[in-house]
């Protein structure tokens, strides 16, 4: 594959991210081909990533940079769906969305805003704030995705729910004072009030949400020492474009408005071989369903992905804060609302840090004591949507093993309690409640061990009754199972039987004679919470399983869908599966559902602790020793107080 050159004469990687003059460069392409008014708002621009044969062809031309828009215009009630070649300057391809059908296109920014508007200069709304002695003025109201469900009218609109919460001054958060009883569901293309429930006052909880006041949180502890990272030398790895390595590993970092950090290409090298393990790794989808059935509240669920976009609310990082130590970042740019470029400075976070004991061994046979200190590459990037925080964080480390971890933080969302003990929702403060709900993610996982041909064997731990062969009851097993076809690969995690999912390439085998491998261990917690016939169930099918395995096609990327704002459901993965297709000794994608289900505690008040979730993919079989044994012992002045080295 050829690599190109911008205007610039600056090397260009098919999978770097979009640049402010190529964001600024599709908009003028899209504006001369009559596709943007003055009402015209960019819901997502994003790269449209080459074909995947593409990137694997010796000696390609480099292929088309593409460029994917969502555009929504109001004015004509109209979404739609581009693809732009930036190298060609042309609209390739545009398609209306039928909005019954289709869903409506993400969440824009400005509508936050305008869902205040609309809703302070309603009549209903300020009566029903009245008979509660507020004003507008006094009021928030969080614009939250609307989904799909019975009510009437609603069919082909594009809508928000509003929730209010009252805010004491500027600097108050208003969380702490949610107005219940009453929500407006309001049509933010026709700027109006389509429906309002009001089930009269209800007391607004009066407690302090400001966890940054003395008053809050007392006087600040003096006993903290301080921890200083430092690598005298620098880190060890290297970063040359968006092309990353270190230690045997080398990725491409990307950044998508929606999916937020992609790692592509993950290869790692042993020996003078370059090996390819993943071709794309993402967080396709997440969704945050609430299990209060209170009409209030009923309808709470949100694709932060796919909805809100989670890339492009991705927090600016502050080092020593967000992160610490020896810090490299990347500034991704974005598209604002209008299609023009956003830069988020130190959007993203890489830096090395040590990962405790890697290997250690007292022999008295052999008088050896050695011991070696294990450390991770860390990728990530924070994001806020609404009330809560995310943290997206992935991990290679020295001994080939691959994790990914999101962190939960944030405030809670909250609800006056109606009653003591209320059965879906638990007493955070005095009189304030926080509903029950999830946080479910699913990772997108393009498995490339040592090539295109994978499988996907589930391992299941096999107890065996006492008998002849196993006279004393001792002896266990284990079950291997090909899963060979779509339809056959959405299974569950079975934490009774330690069940795993062993990734193989049945035509690369190692030294043993066996099929090289990585494993992926689940965390094995609850899937979606929900009814199978709900409205949530259907539109988040995804989150049903804790795996899926599909064929790869190059338009199969996201596990809700393309279009996840209002969509009716069964789009995204029991979509892709219906083909049922063969997936063993294919080219694959592995998508993995995860995530928390959350009881919240009076400790999560007023901001939460962090809370993680996550999984784990190691090397089985792909190498064909402890990978490590390489590793150094520290040096004596990283050792102990008598100076003696780690061995």
């Amino acid at each position: 594959m050829t690599i190109t050159t911008d205007a610039a004469g600056t090397q260009l990687h098919p999978l770097d991210q979009l640049s402010a003059d190529e964001i600024r460069a599709a908009r003028g392409i899209l504006d001369a081909a009559g596709l943007v008014a003055d009402t015209t708002r960019f819901a997502y621009l994003g790269l449209l990533e080459p074909a995947k044969a593409d990137l694997y062809t010796p000696d390609a031309a480099a292929p088309d940079r593409r460029v994917r828009a969502m555009l929504w215009d109001a004015a004509r009630s109209r979404s739609l769906d581009v693809t732009v070649s930036l190298d060609a300057a042309v609209v390739l391809d545009t398609r209306e969305l039928d909005p019954a059908v289709d869903g409506q296109l993400p969440v824009l920014l400005e509508e936050f805003e305008i869902i205040e508007e609309i809703l302070a200069a309603d009549p209903q709304w300020q009566a029903a704030l009245a008979s509660r002695g507020l004003t507008p003025a006094q009021v928030r109201v969080a614009p939250l995705s609307a989904g799909v469900f019975e009510y009437e009218n609603e069919t082909g609109k594009r809508l928000l729910r509003g929730l209010g919460f009252r805010q004491d001054h500027p600097g108050d958060h208003a969380w702490a004072h949610p107005i219940d009883g009453l929500v407006a569901f309001v049509d933010i293309e026709r700027r109006r009030v389509n429906h309002l429930i009001d089930d009269g006052p209800v007391p607004v909880p009066d407690v302090n949400g400001n966890y940054t006041e003395e008053a809050v949180h007392g006087p600040l502890r003096t006993d903290l020492k301080p921890i200083e990272v430092t690598q005298p030398e620098g880190p060890s790895f290297t970063f040359e474009g968006n092309h990353l390595s270190w230690l045997g590993w080398d990725l491409r970092v990307g950044f998508d408005a929606r999916e937020g950090l992609v790692l592509h290409q993950i290869h790692h090298t042993q020996a003078g071989r370059r090996r390819p393990v993943i071709h794309r790794a993402s967080i396709s989808e997440m969704v945050v369903p609430y299990g209060d059935p209170a009409p209030y509240r009923s309808w709470q669920n949100y694709f932060d992905s796919g909805e809100y976009l989670v890339g492009r609310d991705a927090n600016s990082l502050k080092l020593g804060c967000d992160c610490l130590g020896d810090i490299t970042y990347m500034s991704p740019i974005v598209a604002d609302d209008f299609g023009n470029p956003r830069t988020i400075e130190n959007g993203i976070c890489i830096h090395e840090e040590d990962a405790g004991i890697l290997w250690k061994h007292t022999d008295e046979w052999a008088n050896s004591n050695e011991v070696r200190r294990n450390r991770r590459l860390v990728v990530s990037f924070f994001t806020t949507v609404g009330n809560y925080d995310y943290g997206f964080y992935w991990y290679l480390y020295l001994d080939g093993t691959i994790e990914f971890e999101a962190k939960a933080t944030g405030i809670v969302f909250t609800a006056a309690l109606p009653e003591a003990g209320y059965p879906y929702a638990s007493e955070i403060a005095p009189g304030l409640g926080a509903p029950f709900h999830q946080h479910l993610f699913n990772a997108r996982l393009d498995m490339m061990v040592d090539g295109g041909a994978n499988r996907v064997e589930e391992l299941d731990l096999v107890r065996l009754p006492k008998g002849p062969g196993n006279p004393h009851g001792n002896a266990f097993s284990q079950k291997r199972t090909v899963l060979a076809s779509e339809s056959t690969a959405v299974r569950d995690a079975d934490g009774a039987r330690g069940r795993v999912w062993h990734i193989s390439n049945p035509e690369s085998l190692n030294h043993l004679g066996q099929p090289v491998g990585y494993t992926l261990y689940p965390e094995g917690q609850p899937t979606l919470a929900m009814a199978d016939d709900s409205s949530i169930a259907d539109r988040a099918t995804f989150a049903r399983h804790h795996l899926w395995v599909t064929r790869f096609a190059e338009d199969e990327r996201y596990a809700a869908g393309d279009f996840v704002n209002q969509h009716p459901g069964g789009a995204g993965l029991p979509a892709f599966v219906a083909a049922d297709r063969d997936i063993d000794g294919q080219d694959i994608v592995v998508w993995h559902s995860f995530g928390l289900t959350h009881f919240p505690r009076p400790e999560d008040w007023p901001v939460m602790p962090v809370d993680t979730t996550g999984f784990t993919l190691k090397p089985h079989g792909f190498f064909d020793a402890n990978p490590t044994l390489d590793v150094p012992a520290n040096t004596p002045g990283h050792c102990g107080t008598g100076g003696e080295s780690c061995h």
